[in-house]
């Protein structure tokens, strides 16, 4: 069963048509109501706002990491454990062929399910799990194979244990060793990037946005409650953070946006995979017209560019 938002309301009730019709056989409804229903699209998506879009990133329904691997990639095989201390299900790594090009995906899950949600702590990487896309991100370095980071996390898991830990300085770590690697690296959030969770397996030679993906320094809801102290105020802070894929890329804090179908991921999967690998592909293909040194001058560029400072 699909999950409808709040705005999605009108769709459900054309799509319920539809299938009514179609059950009766009477083409020429389903071909009126199909077209009503194109337009409905193009009005609902076509006009929404940030925190429409915030909705929409988290939706239940959206394709995870392990949604786009098994999409994209062919002679997959997933990478374990950080070598240190455990395997956090948190974030996965799959080394494979996306097309022809063999590569290392490396991702953040989310989980579906109450069991598969507690399994993958909810998208939130303790410190292994970040060692763990280090290592793998080293093996690929290894190979002169490119990387594919997708990015889907409400934030690193603040417990006390993965201070404990050290969650800090794994992802201090991966930001060093990220930006000095030699082979090609793609970072894609896909659904929810947040706070330094993001950040960790965000740095690259192309950082993109799915269309209806947020990437922000703290959640609007933690944003409500320490400048307002009032979760009421959470659409607020969603239009004040700037936190849209529109709103990065105006900013140059991203360098593309991908043009997931749109009627949203939720609603088409395959649309949504297949943009992503489109993307993946060609950016690799891009890349590799220019020489290693070329590349990584071009990355610290990049990066000294965020922000502005005097």
């Amino acid at each position: 069963m699909a999950t409808y938002l709040d705005f999605e309301q009108s769709l459900k009730k054309i799509e319920e048509d539809i299938i009514v019709a179609k059950t009766k056989a009477d083409e020429y409804a389903v071909s009126i109501l199909e077209k009503k229903l194109e337009q409905e699209v193009e009005k609902t998506y076509g006009n929404l706002t940030d925190f429409q879009k915030l909705k929409l990133a988290r939706h239940i329904d959206r394709p995870y990491a392990l949604d786009y691997i098994k999409g994209l990639m062919t002679n997959a095989y997933e990478i374990h454990g950080d070598r240190h201390l455990a395997d956090d299900q948190a974030i996965i790594c799959y080394l494979g062929y996306i097309g022809d090009k063999k590569c290392v995906v490396i991702g953040e899950q989310k989980g579906r399910g109450v069991k598969n949600k507690i399994k993958r702590n909810f998208g939130m990487p303790n410190p292994e799990g970040y060692r763990k896309a280090l290592r793998a991100a080293k093996l690929a370095e290894k190979f002169d194979l490119p990387i594919l980071f997708l990015v889907d996390t409400p934030g690193a898991y603040p417990g006390i244990g993965a201070e404990e830990r050290s969650q800090s300085e794994a992802i201090a770590r991966n930001l060093f060793e990220l930006s000095n690697m030699k082979n090609i690296i793609i970072s894609v959030v896909i659904g929810e990037g947040g706070s330094g969770g993001a950040l960790a397996i965000s740095i690259g030679d192309r950082l993109a946005m799915m269309r209806y993906s947020v990437y922000s320094v703290i959640s609007p809801e933690g944003c409500a409650s320490i400048l307002w102290k009032d979760q009421a105020m959470v659409e607020t802070a969603t239009n004040a953070l700037k936190i849209t894929s529109t709103d990065l890329k105006k900013y140059d804090l991203i360098d593309d946006i991908i043009n997931e179908p749109l009627i949203g991921a939720h609603r088409d999967k395959e649309g949504a995979i297949k943009a992503l690998g489109d993307y993946f592909i060609q950016n690799v293909e891009e890349l590799k017209q220019l020489s290693t040194n070329e590349r990584l001058e071009k990355r610290y560029e990049r990066l000294l560019s965020l922000g502005s400072y005097a």
